[in-house]
């Protein structure tokens, strides 16, 4: 059976310690379940009751490409004008409850699993017409559109819809669920699912341009970020610059799995010098 950790909100008691795992360099962050607070949320424009969390935006000299918020909509709530930048794409994942989500007129319905592609531009209403509270990340990016290549096409599916592809050489120990084909250029980011098998490991630091944003949907592991093996669990969210060094290895209890972002398929954008 499939679970995923969503957050609460709520306030720690005035006895716990102050002490905690969260972490900000110049090559990574970390941010502990315990960081997302009811005193953190956020509210948004044109959002009927409806609180997010900021676990990444852009910020200059580190992660530039993306922002992912997650997002918790109550009973009610949503909205008819969820995106105001015409050139954001987004990925809606849904971890918690069901959504209606219409898509130029079709709707669908999101239960924990649900994945939602969005291209720029798509014209598209969120709502959530059931009696519990439903949760979801919102993974949004500008898209770098390029002459003679079309935009993607807005999709629906389900996590158990798309099979775990292994990591060569791995046994299964290590897999991906791809929700996009890594050689359809017309996408610049992908949002996948990376799980491991106790035991399981990136047995090599990663160290590559793509930025990243993890949140982890089940379990616990060791995982490294530059120089520094950190602990982190179901409701961690780690966020790494383009060229932070990172390997994991995942001893159990249970499987290890995150939500993993990255933006790919595109040239590096060139600085130019003055006149």
């Amino acid at each position: 059976m499939t679970g995923y950790y969503v957050p609460r909100g709520g306030l720690p008691a005035q006895s716990d310690l102050t002490t905690d795992r969260a972490t900000f360099t110049e090559a990574y962050a970390v941010l502990p379940r315990g960081t997302m607070r009811d005193i953190v949320t956020s509210a948004l424009p044109f959002w009927d009751d409806t609180r997010l969390w900021v676990l990444a935006r852009p910020l200059s000299g580190f992660a530039e490409t993306f922002s992912q918020y997650v997002v918790e909509v109550s009973p009610g709530g949503g909205s008819d004008r969820p995106e105001p930048d015409p050139g954001a794409e987004g990925v809606l994942f849904v971890v918690d409850g069901v959504l209606a989500l219409t898509i130029e007129d079709a709707r669908h319905e999101l239960g924990p699993g649900g994945y939602a592609f969005l291209p720029p531009g798509c014209s598209w209403t969120l709502h959530n017409t059931s009696a519990t509270t439903a949760t979801f990340h919102w993974i949004r990016k500008a898209y770098e559109a390029v002459d003679g290549i079309e935009v993607p096409d807005a999709f629906v599916t389900d996590e158990v819809a798309v099979r775990p592809v292994e990591m060569p050489g791995t046994d299964g120990a290590w897999t991906t669920q791809r929700f996009v084909d890594p050689l359809d250029v017309r996408h610049d980011m992908h949002v996948n699912i990376v799980s491991f098998q106790p035991g399981g490991v990136i047995p090599f630091p990663e160290t590559h341009v793509m930025e990243h944003g993890l949140y982890v949907l089940e379990g616990k592991a060791m995982y490294l970020l530059n120089n520094d093996w950190v602990e982190v669990q179901e409701g961690d969210f780690m966020w790494l610059r383009a060229f932070c060094p990172q390997a994991c290895y995942a001893g159990g209890p249970g499987r290890f799995r995150y939500l993993l972002y990255k933006d790919v398929n595109r040239h590096a954008r060139l600085g130019r010098p003055f006149a």
